[in-house]
């Protein structure tokens, strides 16, 4: 939300779908859910599978799209709301990745008309202090362990 925040409070002219947003940062490993392994490890079958699972419940595909796309933020014609879904994805874990991150830029710079190098900076601010608790978050959520 910090995230979907600040953009919208920078960019106002920048549309978006700030609920599909935060649908999609909410709901993107839900699919962990039926791929337990993933939830402390890595994989990627969460990923599809979260999809399906949401669209059989009742979920629109615009919606559930989140699940899968989380992770291909590379591929071409990925949105804004892909783009945000992927980079919450990474800051909540304070994992910061320059291919999405250049992504972003690029998007917010068009939506400006500033230098990328100045949009990179004004985004670098809010990743790095929303990324600043991920230590915290994540032990806490480790000292939960998955038994099954």
């Amino acid at each position: 939300m910090q995230l979907v925040d600040w953009v919208e409070a920078q960019y106002p002219a920048r549309e978006f779908d700030r609920e599909a947003v935060l649908f999609g940062a909410a709901t993107h490993d839900i699919g962990k859910t039926l791929y337990v392994d993933e939830l402390s490890g890595p994989g990627s079958e969460h990923e599809q599978a979260g999809r399906e699972l949401l669209l059989a419940h009742g979920v629109d595909a615009e919606l559930a799209r989140f699940a899968g796309t989380h992770s291909s933020w590379g591929t071409p014609g990925v949105g804004i709301e892909d783009l945000l879904v992927s980079l919450a994805d990474k800051i909540w874990k304070n994992k910061r990745v320059s291919g999405l991150e250049d992504l972003v830029v690029a998007e917010l710079a068009h939506a400006s008309g500033r230098a990328a190098w100045e949009e990179f900076m004004n985004l670098d601010e809010i990743l790095t202090r929303i990324g600043d608790g991920a230590e915290e978050r994540l032990a806490y959520q480790m000292s939960y362990p998955v038994r099954y």
